[in-house]
C-alpha cells in the first residue's frame, strides 16, 4: 500500500520531537513537507528530520498537490482556521487536541469536513496505544467487576509567560492542555458520556488568568471520575479505574515511553496482583498509520470529530461548573 504523503503545519516542539519521528517510522505515513511562516525554521526542521520539502508559508504547503494529508500541531486558537483551510484545499487533517477552542468551533469544523469530503480527526494518541485498548477490553469483559469510579491526575510545572500553554487567548491553561486527557480516557473506558460535571478552578493572575489547577468530578451513569490537572506542580500522571472486584491502572498513562515496555496493573487485593506487559511501541507511529489507513481504505479515523465534539462539550461544562459553583450538563 502506497504511503500517505503528509505535510506538517509549523515547527511545534510536539511535532519535531515526538509526532514527526514517530510517523516517519510508520508503514503507511511519509512526512513529505513541513511549513513555517519563517522559511529558515522550516528548512532547519526539514534538514534535521530528513524531510524533502520546506515551505515558507502554510498556504504554500496547502497548495502543493503532492501533500495528501496535514498534521496540525499549531496553538489551540489556530486549530480551527487552519484545519478548515487544509480541508478546503482537499487535504485530510489530523489536528492536535483539543480539536478547537469551543463546541461551536468544533461544529464549524464538522461542517467543513462534510462540505469538503475529507477525513478530519483529533490527535489523541492514547486512543491507539495497546495498553489503553487492553484496559478498555478488560473493563468491558468484567475483569474488575462492575466499574464504579475512576481517579486521575496529570501535572507538570511551567510558569513561562511566553509559553503558548500559558497564554489565555491561545487556549492555554491546565484543562485545555492536559485535563482533556482524563476526560478522554474516562469517556472511552466507561463507554458512556458524563451526565453532569462539578469543578473548581484556580486561576493565575500573573499569567492572565489561565487555570493553573483544575479539579473536576465527571458523573457517569456507572459512577464518577475525579481528576486534577495542573501546570504548576511536580510532574506526575496517573489513572486508576476501580471496580467491584479489582482495580486497573496503566504504569504511565499518557506520555508512555516508547523505548521500553509498558505495563498495566490489576489489583485484586488478597487475591493478588497481575501485571500485563506490552512490547515497546511509539503511540505516534500507531496513530499516524491508523489515520493513513483510514485515508487509503476508507472508514473513520481513530478519533473522529463526533467524538472530539463530545470531549469538547465536557471541557466546556467543566469551565462552566467552575464559574457557577453548580453541577453543569455537557
Amino acid at each position: 500500500m502506497r504511503k500517505v504523503q503528509w505535510g506538517v503545519l509549523g515547527v511545534a516542539r510536539i511535532a519535531t520531537t515526538q509526532v514527526i519521528p514517530g510517523m516517519q517510522r510508520g508503514e503507511l505515513s511519509e512526512i513529505a513537507g513541513i511549513a513555517s511562516r519563517d522559511l529558515p525554521k522550516a528548512q532547519k526542521a526539514a534538514r534535521d528530520l530528513g524531510i524533502r520539502k520546506a515551505y515558507g508559508s502554510y498556504e504554500e504547503m496547502l497548495a502543493d498537490p503532492e501533500i495528501e494529508a496535514v498534521y496540525n500541531p499549531l496553538p489551540n486558537h489556530m486549530h480551527l482556521p487552519w484545519s478548515i483551510r487544509a480541508a478546503e484545499a482537499g487535504k485530510h487533517v489530523l489536528c492536535e487536541k483539543p480539536i478547537a477552542m469551543s463546541v461551536a468551533e468544533t461544529r464549524e469544523l464538522i461542517a467543513a469536513r462534510d462540505r469538503t469530503g475529507v477525513i478530519v480527526g483529533e490527535a489523541f494518541m492514547v486512543r491507539t496505544h495497546p495498553q489503553w485498548l487492553r484496559i478498555e477490553e478488560l473493563v468491558r469483559a468484567g475483569r474488575i467487576g462492575q466499574l464504579r469510579y475512576a481517579a486521575a491526575t496529570f501535572a507538570y510545572f511551567n510558569v513561562d509567560a511566553r509559553n503558548i500553554r500559558n497564554i489565555l487567548a491561545y487556549g492555554g491553561g491546565a484543562l485545555m492542555d492536559i485535563g482533556c486527557y482524563p476526560i478522554k480516557v474516562s469517556r472511552f473506558v466507561f463507554g458512556e458520556e458524563p451526565v453532569r460535571v462539578a469543578a473548581t478552578m484556580d486561576r493565575d493572575p500573573a499569567l492572565g488568568g489561565i487555570d493553573r489547577l483544575t479539579s473536576a468530578i465527571l458523573e457517569y451513569p456507572s459512577g464518577p471520575c475525579t481528576f486534577t490537572c495542573t501546570t504548576q506542580a511536580f510532574p506526575n500522571q496517573s489513572v486508576r479505574f476501580y471496580g467491584t472486584k479489582a482495580s486497573i491502572e496503566p504504569e504511565v498513562p499518557f506520555n508512555t515511553p516508547k523505548d521500553r515496555p509498558s505495563h498495566i496493573r490489576i489489583d485484586e487485593g488478597a487475591a493478588g496482583t497481575t501485571i500485563e506487559e506490552f512490547p515497546a511501541c511509539d503511540q505516534y507511529t500507531i496513530q499516524g498509520d491508523r489515520f493513513s489507513r483510514a485515508i487509503r481504505e476508507g472508514g473513520a479515523p481513530p478519533v473522529p470529530l463526533e467524538d472530539a465534539l463530545k470531549n469538547m462539550a465536557v471541557i466546556e461544562a467543566v469551565f462552566r461548573a467552575a464559574e457557577s459553583g453548580k453541577w453543569e450538563k455537557p
